[in-house]
């Protein structure tokens, strides 16, 4: 059984609580890539194939970059998070281009979108928002959107950027949102992944939405190393663990396991070109 995990932040695994390591900043990551090697060892057995590794900001793109061609399995994006959209400046855009271009292990634009939980800056998290799809039209990459507390203003700003510029592909990473509001983005040609959050017993509407995402649409993830899955709820998360994700979608949708590997594995290397 082959599985994708489309979204990892693994140059953070080792500052998570239960590992003694820092985070990977200039003069240890030698020792992250030490504990990387741990991490692989076990995604690998797990059947882990491929990863998108996301981005936060453009301070990580060196360390991103030398995980992925280290690890032949490993893909990346380029981006600026919302939480991050006030460090935005315009020489960011070109980075965030130049490197999408230049690096064939770059397979998507963002980590990107809105959050607006408990957030002051909307309308710079638009700005930046607007500029992550532009960067995506042009280099003709799928867009990996954060949507948090902000599904009605998400969809209008896609409604109109399509009619403006043409439809741009990709993916509501970490869905959360009800059966309505996906319903929303699979119009607007979205895929949805799904992390370990779906097996949290209390996560009813996001289970509404598991079950109702086309087959064809349909992605999982970790999100590592945050929002482990039962069973390992509250520890660290790392990529090994979307098996459980597969796991509980494959409950939820009244299918094998298998069958939700197969059908994810074929629609995250139709999305990423992988």
């Amino acid at each position: 059984m082959q599985l994708i995990d489309t979204h990892v932040h693994i140059n953070l695994i080792g500052s998570w609580g239960d590992s003694k390591m820092l985070p990977p900043q200039e003069g240890n990551f030698d020792s992250c890539e030490r504990e990387l090697e741990s991490v692989r060892q076990r995604w690998l057995e797990a059947g882990v194939i491929r990863l998108v590794h996301s981005c936060v900001e453009p301070d990580e793109f060196t360390t991103i970059q030398r995980i992925a061609h280290k690890f032949p399995e490993v893909y990346f994006a380029v981006g600026l998070h919302p939480l991050d959209a006030h460090k935005w400046i315009p020489e960011y855009e070109e980075k965030i281009f130049s490197l999408a271009q230049s690096d064939p292990k770059v397979v998507a634009i963002g980590e990107t979108g809105l959050d607006f939980y408990k957030a002051e800056n909307q309308s710079t998290q638009e700005t930046v928002f607007l500029a992550h799809l532009d960067l995506a039209k042009k280099l003709d990459k799928p867009v990996i959107i954060h949507c948090r507390d902000a599904a009605v203003r998400m969809r209008d700003l896609l409604a109109e950027f399509w009619q403006r510029r043409g439809p741009v592909r990709g993916v509501m990473h970490c869905w959360g949102g009800g059966p309505e509001e996906t319903q929303w983005f699979l119009n607007l040609g979205f895929y949805i992944s799904f992390s370990g959050i779906i097996t949290f017993k209390n996560a009813t509407q996001i289970h509404e939405s598991a079950r109702i995402v086309p087959e064809s649409r349909l992605l999982i993830e970790t999100d590592c190393p945050f929002l482990a899955p039962i069973p390992k709820r509250g520890k660290r998360n790392e990529p090994a663990y979307v098996r459980y994700v597969a796991e509980h979608m494959a409950r939820l949708r009244s299918v094998s396991t298998e069958a939700i590997a197969q059908t994810t594995t074929e629609n995250a290397c139709k999305l990423f070109g992988l």
